[in-house]
């Protein structure tokens, strides 16, 4: 298949890095099928795309549960004939100081940062392995690769994801391939979930540099329109301004 026309899933699409990547592919050439819990949003990008003579349509998805993506991976291939690209995008970043003992929201993110990405690998990677191709795009963090204060759980669920995708590379044998996107600070809604005060200013402070979303996506796009026999492993994109 060309670097165009891929069907591509993408988890966490109803905004930010999710949208952007959406609306990029579409633009592209790709078929998209898109998944994320506000149905609302996802109703609206899917109408915008297709206003713009893209393909899209889009499901409900809880990446937290197994049963959840293995449909949303099901419906894809059943409303697109394949699943050739997972894009591995859902996050949430509830940070906070390790003495708040903040444990549901540890649980959290470890649920949806690292297990999200294991179920969408466990869904799709056998029709992968059925068609004899595919590509894996899991969306990290620069927190993959430091950690700092407030953030030691949120850089631990991006350093698995990490391991988790070299893992899968070497264990794939050159028929699927598996991207990492790492983003520095982004405009995104993930922000909005932090309940800790001094994290939450931390944080306003540090996204005064924020890159747009389209940023990222642009990485992504580049990652999956190379040929079959070139992976792009990782890619880290900061704000140039950006020290972190």
């Amino acid at each position: 298949m060309g670097n165009s026309g891929r069907t591509v899933l993408i988890t966490g699409a109803s905004s930010g890095i999710g949208a952007a990547t959406a609306l990029r592919l579409a633009t592209d050439g790709h078929h998209l099928h898109l998944g994320a819990r506000r149905t609302d949003r996802l109703e609206q990008l899917t109408a915008d795309i297709t206003a713009s003579g893209g393909n899209a349509t889009f499901q409900r998805l809880d990446v937290t549960d197994a049963e959840d993506m293995r449909a949303f991976v099901a419906t894809a291939r059943e409303h697109h004939g394949r699943v050739d690209v997972m894009v591995n995008n859902a996050g949430v970043m509830p940070l906070s100081p390790l003495a708040e003992l903040k444990v549901g929201e540890w649980d959290r993110m470890i649920d949806v940062n690292v297990r999200g990405v294991l179920y969408g690998i466990a869904a799709a990677l056998p029709v992968m392995r059925e068609q004899g191709a595919g590509q894996f795009v899991n969306v990290a963090s620069v927190g993959a690769y430091e950690v700092v204060p407030t953030a030691a759980v949120y850089c631990a669920t991006k350093f698995a994801v990490r391991a988790i995708s070299e893992g899968l590379r070497q264990e794939s044998s050159g028929d699927i391939r598996v991207s990492v996107v790492s983003p520095g600070v982004t405009e995104s809604e993930l922000a909005d979930s932090i309940s800790d005060p001094l994290a939450r200013e931390n944080m306003r402070t540090y996204r005064s540099v924020a890159i747009p979303a389209s940023a990222i996506a642009n990485a992504i796009a580049f990652a999956i329109s190379r040929p079959a026999e070139v992976d792009v492993n990782e890619i880290v994109v900061r704000p140039a301004a950006s020290a972190q």
